[in-house]
């Protein structure tokens, strides 16, 4: 089963996402297939600055899957449209983009496989502020309300509640049900697909738990959500001053912390562990990964970006 090919949406044109994609196969073997969903133009072109030779097994979105090549890039073909100076508009590139996911959306959708990776894409520029990030583009295209992002990493990983909101809003968001509801969900996945029941924290909205108001969401809102969830039978405490619950001797009694919002734990997460976590989404009918930074547009043709965080995205579906 494990053997499932890995659906691949690169992502925008000017990224990072070949360069590391090179240093991971040359470093790294998989068992499944891969397949990449782009323009074979721009991938020989890749291949060829970074000194990565490879057959190039050319398909179409419905071919069979047991007639793929084995040591080769199985590639879907869609090509990027350029202007009379051979430039890439902006325009074009967003329709790029939504073209290729067009295609991993139907082949998911199909159920020939349920790994999906998508490499880093610059929100502001695809999405157009219509979502909050790919994440919610993705549970959007699939019906999926109930969604959530885990950035995984095996010492320890953490859930934002909320992802790309601006803090303002954030207050306005937290509820005792979508508390409850994340955490069954970090229970699950990660039972399911880990086969470990988590140990999981929980932080407080406000600065050490604690308000000069006189409505203080943690003792009304956050407190009553974890008792509520350990009645459930899951694992979980808090709230925790987030501040300190990520200092050594108290993060290593936890698998996840689940955050308030986006910053509260992916900033102490990416500074324990930098490039080595991968973005997951949970709740989607098949498991999408993607590598835990952005496309990096100033790096692009330096050839010094880290793939660590693309090694572990691949291993991460390649075995599950």
């Amino acid at each position: 089963m494990h053997h499932k090919p890995i659906i691949i949406v690169p992502g925008q044109s000017n990224s990072i996402f070949f360069e590391i994609f090179f240093k991971t196969l040359k470093k790294n073997k998989f068992s499944s297939a891969l397949i990449l969903i782009c323009d074979a133009n721009i991938f020989k072109i890749n291949a060829k600055k970074y000194n990565f030779n490879i057959a190039v097994n050319l398909i179409k979105p419905d071919q069979q899957i047991h007639l793929l090549k084995k040591n080769t890039i199985n590639i879907i073909n869609v090509k990027i449209k350029k202007n009379k100076k051979k430039i890439i508009k902006l325009n074009n590139d967003n329709k790029y983009i939504f073209d290729c996911f067009k295609i991993a959306f139907k082949i998911l959708k199909n159920k020939s496989t349920y790994k999906f990776l998508n490499g880093p894409i610059n929100k502001n520029n695809f999405l157009n502020k219509k979502y909050l990030g790919i994440t919610e583009y993705l549970a959007k295209n699939f019906n999926k309300k109930n969604i959530g992002m885990l950035i995984y990493n095996k010492e320890l990983s953490v859930c934002p509640l909320t992802t790309h909101l601006p803090v303002k809003l954030v207050s306005k968001k937290v509820t005792k049900t979508l508390i409850i509801n994340r955490l069954k969900m970090i229970d699950d996945f990660f039972i399911k697909n880990f086969k470990l029941k988590p140990k999981i924290a929980v932080t407080g909205l406000n600065p050490h738990c604690e308000s000069i108001l006189n409505y203080n969401e943690d003792d009304e809102i956050v407190l009553p959500a974890i008792t509520s969830a350990k009645k459930k039978g899951i694992l979980v405490s808090g709230p925790y001053a987030a501040d300190t619950v990520f200092l050594k001797q108290n993060r290593k009694k936890f698998n996840v912390i689940l955050g308030m919002y986006h910053d509260q734990v992916l900033t102490p997460l990416k500074t324990l562990f930098e490039y080595n976590a991968i973005n997951i989404t949970m709740g989607l009918p098949f498991l999408r990964v993607s590598p835990d930074h952005g496309p990096n547009e100033k790096m692009v043709n330096k050839n010094i970006s880290n793939p660590t965080s693309l090694v572990q995205a691949l291993k991460f579906l390649d075995k599950i």
